[in-house]
């Protein structure tokens, strides 16, 4: 393996456990739809949201 080879798949994981690190600690906030904008007032109803994040059901802010 070349050092690039190391570096790119360095990079790569660095990226990956960034974001499940990210989805760990918005779970653990409670945040129910950690995609959605309004996913810290969400009731947990997302049927809306599902990864469209259009807003969820019974927040404010709907769109």
């Amino acid at each position: 393996m070349k050092p690039i080879d190391i570096l790119i798949i360095a990079v790569i994981a660095a990226i990956i456990g960034s974001a499940l690190l990210y989805v760990y600690r918005s779970k653990k906030k409670g945040i129910k739809c950690i995609g959605c904008p309004n996913g810290a007032k969400c009731s947990g109803n997302c049927s809306e949201c599902n990864g469209k994040c259009g807003g969820c059901s019974g927040s404010e802010n709907k769109q």
